[in-house]
């Protein structure tokens, strides 16, 4: 990974924590899911803005379990960035990220995505 992006990265990931005692303030803004609101069961990516209004209130546990997926995958670009930021600003260099998973990796990504939208089908996120 470059030190640009790894600057990059850590800054969206600071902005972000700085800015969480607004989050309140966008949950209102939030609008329905279109895909639920036609089809009727939440689409697989339901819950991620309340995921992270959740986390910026630092309700970890009621964030992961209302939205278990979206909430790890912000976790991890907040900690992802805040890590890959402070290594860069110190001069280390930051592990280069892959430029290809491998399959075992992209087959575990969409069953975690399907498991989680099956999870939101039953939970009727």
């Amino acid at each position: 990974m470059s030190r640009q992006l790894a600057l990059l990265w850590g800054a969206v990931a600071a902005g972000l924590v700085a800015a969480s005692p607004w989050a309140s303030f966008a949950g209102a803004a939030l609008w329905d899911c279109t895909f639920k609101s036609l089809i009727g069961i939440p689409c697989p990516t339901c819950g991620t803005g309340r995921a992270a209004l959740a986390l910026a209130r630092f309700d970890v546990l009621g964030a992961l379990v209302r939205y278990p997926l979206p909430t790890i995958a912000w976790i991890f670009l907040i900690g992802g960035g805040l890590c890959a930021g402070a290594m860069a600003l110190l001069g280390r260099t930051p592990p280069p990220i892959p430029s290809q998973l491998p399959l075992w990796a992209r087959a575990g990504f969409v069953a975690a995505v399907l498991a989680n939208w099956m999870y939101s089908i039953a939970t009727g996120v």
